[in-house]
């Protein structure tokens, strides 16, 4: 079975307050563009639509199925939203972007990502698999589903939340999942 590395690099923002961290791209031609949460079917750009600007769409170019990605890189860079996810390196163990057939080969080292956004005091996982990560990593609780806790990465304090998967295969309506990261905001 291949080994995959990640297709992209850190995207952190000088003025990063909030690290989201998912678990690792989807296979290329899932792709609507060239950056995170890139299938056009899931649901992420949506909900920050929904959430910033009342607007599920915002972001949506709905004809060609694709997200504006200039629009979201100045949106997060206006507002310090930074991404990655919680694997460099994995296995696809079938072939589909599921998180449950994801084997994590070697996990993202966090707090030297960290160390580049100093004013982040906020890390977000948007799934179980990145948010099984966080907690072996940090050997921390895994908060329940739309709160939060806070941990220590080295001396440093974060709020560590744990959001609802923006995957349309997690079985909640795109409002319920609106009003969890709304709580985050």
């Amino acid at each position: 079975m291949n080994i995959e590395q990640h297709p992209f690099e850190p995207f952190l923002p000088k003025n990063t307050r909030i690290l989201f961290l998912g678990s690792f791209p989807p296979q290329l031609h899932r792709w609507s563009m060239p950056f995170y949460y890139p299938n056009w079917i899931n649901d992420f750009w949506r909900i920050i639509g929904l959430i910033h600007f009342n607007d599920k769409d915002h972001f949506c170019n709905i004809t060609e199925k694709r997200f504006n990605e200039a629009d979201i890189r100045k949106f997060c860079t206006q507002n310090g939203l930074a991404f990655y996810d919680t694997a460099t390196q994995i296995r696809r163990l079938k072939d589909n972007a599921s998180d449950a057939f994801l084997e994590v080969v070697t996990p993202t080292d966090i707090p030297s990502l960290l160390q580049q956004i100093p004013n982040c005091t906020t890390l977000v996982t948007t799934g179980q698999k990145a948010t099984e990560v966080i907690s072996s990593t940090f050997n921390c609780p895994i908060p329940p589903i739309g709160s939060h806790i806070e941990i220590k990465i080295g001396n440093r304090p974060i709020n560590f939340w744990r959001m609802p998967s923006t995957s349309r295969a997690y079985p909640l309506p795109i409002n319920k999942k609106a009003d969890a990261y709304r709580q985050l905001f």
